[in-house]
């Protein structure tokens, strides 16, 4: 407490906070969206000045400037040194990583989340980072099948552990909303490499800490 304010950070001061770190795309690129998406509302029959309507294009642009960040992200800034000398030598697993992407097929979300696990030679990373490099893929137009590789290469380009597993289980909207709209559908994608693709007992045992 201070001056007999909490000095507590609401949630929607720390998504502020969150958002305001986001790469930005630049004026120029915004503009160029904004209107991108007045010419959408146009093209589907409605119209882009009515009340509700006025300010859509903007805040759509900005939703996806958002959405995109990824491309404006790398992985040696997002690491940013977070690696430490560790002995430890099993598997280091973090479940139930939330994640949203766009499908680059449809431009429709699908959410889901990661389970990330490695096994150290030498270095670990910074707890946080491994959801971060999540969320930098994720943040970009893909299919869940490419996700995965690239979350699993990125971590074995930075930490060059003994192995790395990844795990997606996702929910895809353009196959809920549209198409066959399968409501209960899950798809599950792995990437598994070093250690975990090549020794059964490594790889069954990550499998069965996702169990539990």
């Amino acid at each position: 407490m201070r001056d007999g304010t909490s000095e507590i950070e609401t949630e929607l001061q720390a998504a502020e906070r969150r958002i305001s770190k986001i790469p930005r795309c630049g004026a120029a690129r915004l503009a160029t969206m904004e209107q991108s998406f007045l010419g959408l509302l146009e093209a589907i029959g409605e119209d882009p000045t009515r009340e509700g309507l006025a300010r859509t294009p903007a805040r759509a642009a900005r939703a996806l400037e958002f959405l995109t960040a990824g491309y404006r992200q790398s992985l040696d800034e997002l690491i940013n040194n977070a690696l430490f000398d560790s002995e430890a030598s099993e598997i280091i697993l973090i479940k139930d990583i939330e994640l949203y992407s766009l499908c680059e097929h449809h431009l429709i979300p699908f959410i889901g989340k990661a389970h990330v696990a490695y096994i150290p030679d030498g270095k670990v990373v910074g707890l946080s980072k491994t959801a971060r490099i999540v969320d930098m893929f994720a943040r970009r137009l893909q299919i869940q099948e490419n996700l995965t590789m690239q979350i699993a290469d990125a971590l074995m380009k930075a930490l060059h552990p003994r192995g790395v597993g990844v795990v997606i289980e996702a929910k895809h909207l353009c196959m809920m909303m549209r198409g066959v709209e399968k409501q209960n559908s899950v798809m599950k994608t792995s990437c598994l490499l070093g250690v975990f693709k090549e020794d059964a007992r490594t790889r069954s045992e990550f499998l069965s800490l996702l169990k539990d």
